[in-house]
Formats: C-alpha cells, structure tokens, sequence
C-alpha cells in the first residue's frame, strides 16, 4: 500500500468482513494487523485480495 487509497480500500473490505474483530492498517510501514477469532488466516488474505493487494506474513 503506497497510498491514501490503497489504505482505504483494504480499510473498506476489512470493515464488511465478518469475523474480523479489529485492525490496523498503517501507510507509514505497508502493513495491516487484523484480529479474529474465527477466520483463518487464508481467509483474512482472500478478504484483502479482493482490494487487488498482494499479502505476505511478515514474522
């Protein structure tokens, strides 16, 4: 994510996908932290694809 609507996309598919209980998504680092309990991870990657961003775990 390199812009302000890049940010507000994923922001926008993160907010309408249930399960996620929270997030963050920060320009500054090109990350976004989501919290669930009941979505694996895959789950949470196909929510962000679908915003047309690439996903990577980062440890």
């Amino acid at each position: 994510m390199s812009c302000g609507g890049c940010s507000g996309a994923v922001t926008r598919i993160l907010s309408k996908t249930d399960g996620v209980s929270s997030f963050d998504v920060s320009l500054e680092t090109q990350t976004v932290t989501v919290k669930t309990s009941t979505l694996s991870q895959e789950a949470v990657f196909e929510a962000i694809k679908k915003a047309g961003k690439p996903t990577e775990i980062i440890a």
